[in-house]
């Protein structure tokens, strides 16, 4: 889907000037959680998704500014559509399948066990736990419990019979 500026879909009552941009990206941080959704309700014309917090303010946050300013020029959507087209031949199903279920470069998990917080960091080729790094959490759930773990479950990534 492209959206291009002055996008039609757009509800009449979502236009907002540009000098009130900045009183509302700050007033979104103050906004109660049903607040939000009733802005996204008026600003999306679609019913808010059952997303966390942060997801709602950081959207809002962008969409407030897209109907200011306006979106993304033709010239750049059509770009970034190519671009997606050289990756997965214009095959939608490709494009909504995750090519890796690992989580981001540098996030970082954390998990107590017998008393003691673990933090490991997600890397670009592995993982890295006390300064040492890892190619799979199962070598690091192994090296703190001393026994045979899928490191998946045992860092809470995926339930124990779930899916990969």
């Amino acid at each position: 889907m492209t959206r291009t500026r002055g996008n039609p879909a757009t509800p009449a009552t979502a236009r907002i000037q540009p000098n009130d941009v900045l009183a509302r990206l700050a007033a979104l941080k103050s906004a109660s959680t049903p607040e939000l959704k009733q802005q996204w309700q008026q600003l999306f014309d679609t019913p808010p998704p059952p997303y966390n917090r942060r997801f709602l303010e950081s959207r809002l946050a962008f969409r407030i500014q897209e109907l200011a300013y306006g979106g993304l020029k033709p010239e750049t959507l059509a770009r970034l559509e190519a671009l997606g087209e050289q990756l997965d031949g214009g095959n939608v199903v490709v494009r909504r399948t995750r090519v890796d279920d690992r989580p981001i470069a540098g996030t970082r998990l954390i998990r107590e066990y017998q008393g003691v917080e673990h933090t490991v960091t997600v890397l670009n080729d592995g993982f890295e736990w006390q300064g040492r790094p890892y190619r799979s959490l199962s070598a690091i759930a192994r090296a703190i419990t001393g026994t045979r773990w899928n490191g998946w479950v045992f860092f809470a990534l995926r339930r124990t019979g779930a899916k990969p």
